[in-house]
């Protein structure tokens, strides 16, 4: 599916062109209509050349063209980004405005702004929640974006390597999901990371402890999707 980021420009959101064709077609309508649209509904003048070059990739809307194009094409702008991977395509995706969800949330807008600009989280706890239930969060994403993603994995790599028992409580602090499945899950990865030890240190020829830290750390390093993969939470 073609999706035109425009990276470097922080105001030009991913953008999925051939959505944005196929949806115009759906409803019959040519980029002078969309454009006209466009205008109609939201004051911005467009040639509807620049509506085809958006649909053939050659440049890609703005933020409020984004949401005005979505408009004019009677769709949610989240049918124009795809699947959202950052805080700020998780708000566009709804159409909400920086300033109306750092209301919402109970933040100062600059505040919000530097955290989808990459800034570290420093919200409460209730914040979060609210933020989780405004954007629509998988757990994941709250997870990376409130910044605990590191702390998951050091909890996760500790009861990989060491005794899983001990760190079910923790990983539920951090990911609230039902004990049985935290349980089965570290000791899953408990299992197979030792599993994954044993085996490439019966390897026969070349340096055998080599091996096996280079096995271990190749499955730490993927330790957080795996989790996240077992216990049946998407992270895209």
């Amino acid at each position: 599916m073609p999706v035109d980021t425009h990276d470097g420009d922080a105001r030009r959101p991913p953008f999925n062109a051939a959505a944005a064709r196929r949806l115009r077609e759906a409803l019959g309508m040519t980029h002078a209509h969309v454009a006209y649209g466009i205008w109609a509904a939201y004051g911005m003048r467009l040639e509807p050349a620049v509506v085809a070059s958006w649909e053939l990739g050659e440049s890609a809307p703005t933020e409020a063209e984004l949401t005005a194009l979505a408009g004019a094409l009677w769709c949610a702008p989240a049918e124009l980004l795809g699947t959202p991977g950052t805080l700020r395509e998780f708000r566009l995706a709804l159409g909400l405005a920086a300033a109306d969800l750092a209301l919402r949330v109970g933040m100062d807008q600059a505040g919000y702004e530097r955290l989808e600009a990459g800034g570290r989280w420093s919200g409460t706890d209730r914040q979060a929640a609210a933020l989780a239930a405004e954007l629509r969060l998988p757990l994941p994403a709250l997870i990376r974006f409130t910044g605990q993603e590191e702390r998951l994995t050091e909890l996760l790599t500790s009861a990989a390597t060491t005794r899983w028992q001990g760190y079910v409580r923790p990983v539920g602090k951090l990911a609230p999901l039902p004990k049985e499945r935290l349980q089965q899950t570290l000791q899953e990865l408990h299992e197979e990371y030792h599993a994954t030890m044993t085996a490439s240190l019966s390897w026969t020829g070349g340096d055998a402890s080599d091996e096996a830290g280079k096995a271990g750390r190749d499955f730490l390093d993927s330790i957080v999707a795996e989790f996240w993969r077992r216990v049946g939470e998407p992270t895209s």
